[in-house]
């Protein structure tokens, strides 16, 4: 009598086992390379983030405002308008010298005009003398009488500007006389300008 198998596909029951071989060999494998090698397995560590802090410097830089006393001031306001009547003195100065070197005014015209400069000079002159500024302010009073010594130039200047004019020479007295005065008139103005701005600046 034929015996028949009764299980269609005996090879089923083999892969199983074949797998589980496999594992055991690789897992075998594994760790003796592990140990010959003296390997380690190393775990992940999370990384840390530093936040960085600047600390900004509010380093606070204070301003002191020195208030000057009201006579400092009225003298200094003084002052400042005097030097514009002295750049409108030089203006007049120098167009009546150029008029009367285009001849474009006659000679008496010419010589009326600067007698009137001294006469003006004259008066600019003791203007600036008096009253002069406070006299507690030593500071002041020496720059002062430098702006005297100044005017008084000038004043000078337009005294030889007329000469020169009735002179017979080619117009050289004149023009000496043209450049002394635009000289030390700037001077003034200049000398002006540096006692206002050292007061304001302190």
């Amino acid at each position: 009598m034929e015996t028949f198998n009764q299980d269609p596909k005996p090879g089923r029951l083999i892969l199983p086992l074949v797998l589980i071989g496999m594992i055991a060999t690789t897992y075998t494998f594994i760790n003796r390379v592990a140990d010959n090698n003296q390997l380690a397995i190393i775990e992940e560590q999370p990384i840390e983030q530093v936040e960085e802090v600047v600390d900004e410097d509010t380093t606070t830089t204070s301003t002191t405002t020195t208030t000057l006393p009201s006579n400092y001031v009225e003298y200094l306001e003084e002052i400042t308008a005097e030097k514009i009547q002295a750049i409108e003195l030089g203006k007049k100065v120098l167009e009546a010298n150029e008029k009367w070197d285009e001849k474009s005014i006659t000679y008496q015209e010419a010589k009326q005009e600067f007698a009137e400069f001294i006469d003006d000079t004259e008066l600019f002159t003791n203007i600036i003398a008096e009253p002069g500024p406070p006299s507690e302010f030593s500071n002041l009073v020496s720059s002062h009488n430098e702006l005297i010594t100044l005017v008084n130039l000038v004043y000078d200047d337009t005294i030889e500007l007329l000469a020169g004019l009735e002179s017979s020479d080619t117009g050289e007295q004149r023009d000496a006389a043209l450049n002394s005065f635009n000289k030390n008139l700037d001077q003034f103005i200049n000398k002006i300008e540096e006692i206002v701005a050292a007061a304001t600046s302190s």
